[in-house]
């Protein structure tokens, strides 16, 4: 049954409107004042509310303004003996779902409350589906590090302060932003995620703040950009290490003063926008490259949040690709296959370069390439990020196994845990382009890295293809 609110002054026309409705089912009180209809809403879950505008203590719209920031979708008839059509469309920008003059009209009336009831029930309808379709997956883990981690989160996310989130490629730090928001006051808000190490430095102006049409070649029509789109919610900016020095300038300007100008425009627009972002650069070593604002990095770096990389949680594994296995063998509509002890020490024990996607892709194979039980014959056999599953790649998967084998015979050589991680990574991905005839942009889709992730790990470690 649904349950209704009237607000109004005059007691003859509360009394009929809830004579009229309680006749009809609906589950009505009511209140002679805007001030205690306001905590009623507060207080109590209602589906509709019918307001007089003209009262005493608070006017209806300003009752209907208040209501809308605690209860957004609670839909308002606005009824009112001094009726006009700038009154109703007052009303209806205000949020209002319709207006209805004194006396009210009986068969407009319940016409109205069951279109507004109706509105209401279809609004709930679609966010439980949207939530069900874009369910953000779980952080998984129950290591100390993760825990901190789901802990800052929840302290972080009610608040508009800004996060950094630092980490390793492939960490999870875009699932660390999608909690921040689903958690925070925008969730019903978009969440708008801009890549930046993916949008050359000549288009991120425009993606970031739009353009003018004309504004330079290209341009032939006027373009949103990602803070008016996300305006009201929240922007992730992604990898914004890699983001130019003139886009950082007005990055910083939107974010003193919330304001912003398309590219070509003179027009000031303010924007109401949280920032999230993220990156795997050391910034303050870029600051010191001269590649990164130092003002920027203090206003972003509100509250830092780090993603430690899978190597680091080693005892998350187990409770990751239990998580993968279930999820991956439901895709693909087949019973979940189990894995013995001796194969999840055998996963833990290897060198993790491509953070928590390559577990999954891991996962991913095991589940197609092995029979009912995936053992530890199977890791060494398909998991091995040097491993190869056919009679062609035979030969670069014995030498990608060996070059695993050489650095696991060589501990002594590396002075601390970094140097050895650079070393395997260096290893890997070298392996991986020799066996792609060095095509940089398979190697990429391969190992589920950005291309230009890779060309920036390629000049890290000085690789280079010999000569044939």
């Amino acid at each position: 049954m649904a349950k209704l609110l009237i607000i109004d002054d005059e007691r003859a026309i509360r009394s009929t409107l809830r004579e009229i409705l309680e006749y009809e089912n609906y589950d009505v009180e009511d209140i002679d004042n805007g001030v205690d209809g306001l905590d009623l809403i507060k207080k109590k879950k209602f589906d509709l509310v019918l307001c007089d505008i003209k009262m005493n203590k608070m006017d209806g719209m300003e009752v209907l303004e208040q209501a809308q920031a605690y209860s957004p979708d609670l839909p308002f008839i606005m009824i009112s003996g001094h009726g006009t059509v700038e009154t109703a469309i007052e009303a209806s920008k205000k949020g209002a779902f319709d207006f209805i003059s004194k006396p009210p009209d009986l068969n407009r009336l319940l016409i109205t409350v069951r279109n507004a009831l109706d509105r209401g029930t279809l609004v709930t309808e679609t966010k439980v589906l949207k939530r069900k379709a874009s369910k953000t997956r779980d952080i998984l883990g129950s290591s100390e590090s993760i825990g901190k981690i789901k802990e800052t989160i929840e302290r972080v996310a009610p608040t508009d302060a800004r996060v950094l989130i630092t980490g390793a490629n492939g960490s999870g730090k875009e699932l660390v932003a999608r909690w921040l928001h689903e958690k925070s006051n925008r969730a019903d808000s978009p969440l708008i995620e801009v890549n930046c190490a993916a949008i050359p430095s000549e288009l991120i102006e425009s993606e970031l703040f739009g353009h003018e049409k004309g504004s330079f070649t290209s341009a032939v029509k006027q373009r949103i950009g990602k803070f008016e789109l996300a305006n009201g919610g929240t922007l992730f900016l992604d990898e914004i290490g890699d983001m130019s020095l003139s886009a950082q300038a007005k990055v910083l300007r939107a974010l003193q003063e919330h304001k912003i100008s398309r590219v070509g425009g003179e027009k000031e627009l303010e924007v109401n926008v949280r920032v999230l972002a993220a990156t795997n650069k050391d910034l303050l070593k870029e600051i010191e490259d001269g590649n990164f604002r130092m003002d920027l990095y203090h206003r972003l770096n509100v509250i830092n949040i780090h993603v430690p990389h899978l190597t680091e949680r080693i005892e998350d594994i187990p409770e990751i690709a239990l998580h993968f296995l279930e999820e991956i063998c439901k895709e693909y509509g087949m019973p979940v296959k189990k894995i013995g002890d001796a194969a999840m020490a055998a996963l833990q024990a290897l060198p993790w370069t491509g953070n928590v996607r390559e577990l999954h892709n891991m996962i991913e194979r095991l589940i197609i390439l092995s029979d009912k039980a995936i053992t530890e014959q199977d890791v060494a056999a398909f998991a091995n990020p040097g491993g190869g599953t056919n009679i062609g790649a035979a030969h670069a998967a014995a030498a990608g196994q060996q070059s695993v084998r050489s650095i696991g015979q060589n501990y002594d050589s590396f002075s601390n845990f970094q140097d050895y991680k650079d070393h395997a990574e260096k290893e890997f991905i070298k392996f991986k382009l020799e066996k792609n005839n060095w095509n940089v942009s398979k190697t990429a889709d391969d190992i589920d890295i950005q291309r230009s992730h890779l060309y920036s790990k390629i000049e890290k470690f000085g690789l280079k293809r010999t000569a044939e």
